[in-house]
């Protein structure tokens, strides 16, 4: 089964997912301002804790936009709270369990049952300006590329 991939232009799906403290995150209720979804395989792996304290280290940049910015990956949102705990992450990590939201923007690895590690930078409209989804993973996406792909949202 071939699954639609949203792709740059295309109004962002909607959704809903718990947070690390359990919270419901929906993006509906973001209008109006730019999301970043940061999709990764996993808590406490290599390259993905190098992304996210990547993301960390460059919070008051990102801040600075104004974006919400949100981690995505399957682990639980027990796993989050220590990831983020144990790192010292400002961002939300949301969990997707069942990788139900991962496929419905067509964050899928090429390992099987895994999530791609991508971006996903939505405009207050709620319409995608920037899909960077990386199949194998291997790299984590550039701060500075995101950055400008939120400030580009904006204009």
């Amino acid at each position: 089964m071939e699954v639609t991939k949203p792709q740059e232009g295309s109004v962002a799906p909607d959704f809903a997912l718990p947070d690390g403290d359990g919270l419901t995150w929906r993006l509906s209720d973001q209008r109006g301002k730019v999301v970043v979804l940061l999709f990764y395989p996993g808590d406490e792996t290599p390259i993905c804790t190098r992304q996210m304290c990547s993301v960390r280290d460059r919070w008051e940049d990102y801040t600075a936009t104004g974006a919400e910015v949100v981690g995505i990956s399957t682990n639980s949102v027990e796993s989050h709270k220590a990831f983020a705990e144990h790192h010292e992450l400002p961002l939300r990590l949301l969990a997707d369990a069942d990788r139900r939201v991962a496929d419905m923007y067509g964050a899928q690895s090429l390992i099987p049952g895994k999530v791609a590690r991508s971006v996903f930078v939505i405009n207050a409209q709620g319409v995608i300006t920037y899909r960077d989804v990386r199949p194998l993973g291997l790299f984590k996406p550039k701060d500075d590329d995101t950055i400008a792909a939120i400030l580009a949202a904006q204009k």
